[in-house]
């Protein structure tokens, strides 16, 4: 399985258009949280299925704050993170998910892609294709992929590099 997992698109898909041009085909688009109302705009550019949270800026949104899914073999919590106060740290994710026998976290929110390996849970936050908030500001992205066995691997990308 092929998953594109982004977040903070703020109502901008010029890049997101470019990935998802330049990277297909996807089996699944996670988005996590500030798409800014257009969820259905970018479930149609996505062309496959689309699993979206809520975000701070999804002012008045029917989305969820947060779902569990699973992929492949893993339980996964996905979030916008601001609840978290992940701008701080990640504990308090790393926290909830390990609560919920959640084998990855997914945020955003930071506008910074992460991916960090603990014991139990694998942390993962794309940054934003849209507002990159990291040094080189490079608008970011990042693919999951499963193996037969059900096994994930990711990989930070940044739009420069497509």
């Amino acid at each position: 399985m092929r998953v594109l997992v982004i977040s903070d698109t703020h109502g901008r898909h010029g890049n997101l258009k470019k990935v998802l041009k330049t990277e297909p085909p996807f089996d699944l688009v996670i988005h996590l949280g500030d798409a800014e109302g257009t969820e259905e705009y970018i479930a149609q550019m996505a062309d496959c299925p689309l699993e979206i949270v809520s975000g701070n800026s999804d002012f008045f949104s029917a989305l969820c704050p947060e779902k569990e899914i699973l992929v492949g073999k893993y339980k996964i919590l996905i979030t916008h993170g601001h609840y978290y106060n992940v701008n701080a740290g990640i504990e308090d994710i790393k926290k909830e998910a390990e609560g919920r026998d959640c084998g990855i976290v997914m945020f955003g929110h930071t506008h910074r892609p992460l991916l960090k390996y603990t014991k139990k849970t694998i942390i993962v936050n794309p940054g934003s294709l849209s507002y990159p908030r990291q040094e080189g500001k490079e608008p970011s992205y990042i693919i999951m992929e499963t193996d037969q066995n059900g096994d994930a691997s990711f990989q930070i990308r940044y739009l420069e590099e497509i």
